[in-house]
């Protein structure tokens, strides 16, 4: 489930690749429709109807329904600030969670030990 709102900038680019999509050879398809997912979050598949090609024309209608809007760059700014926040702290949270089951190192814990037997034995290290 990719996103539902964007800038009217984004909207420009998102037409273009479609349009692209639509005359492209097999390659410059799968790379447009990459690219409308990893840097819009724009699937098609949330849009179009199951073995119909979705084009510049099909954006214009989902837009026209209500099933894509149209915000102002700040909000969509702000939304994507959020969606990273939230992705780093659903991270973190799996992170804690594989430590705890003991199924990762926390080596942030391990460096911090490490650093402070070196700084307490600094005789017992030169050696090394």
């Amino acid at each position: 489930m990719g996103r539902k709102k964007f800038s009217a900038d984004e909207i420009k680019v998102i037409r273009k690749l479609l349009g692209g999509k639509m005359r492209g050879n097999r390659s410059q398809q799968k790379m447009s429709r990459h690219i409308l997912r990893t840097v819009f979050g724009f699937s098609i598949s949330d849009f179009n109807i199951q073995g119909k090609a979705f084009g510049p024309e099909d954006l214009d209608e989902c837009i026209r329904r209500g099933r894509i809007q149209i915000l102002d760059d700040a909000t969509i700014e702000a939304m994507k600030l959020r969606y990273a926040e939230k992705k780093q702290h659903d991270e973190a949270v799996r992170q804690a969670e594989a430590i705890a089951d003991g199924e990762a190192v926390d080596w942030q814990a391990v460096l911090k030990e490490w650093n402070e037997y070196y700084t307490q034995n600094p005789e017992e290290n030169q050696g090394e």
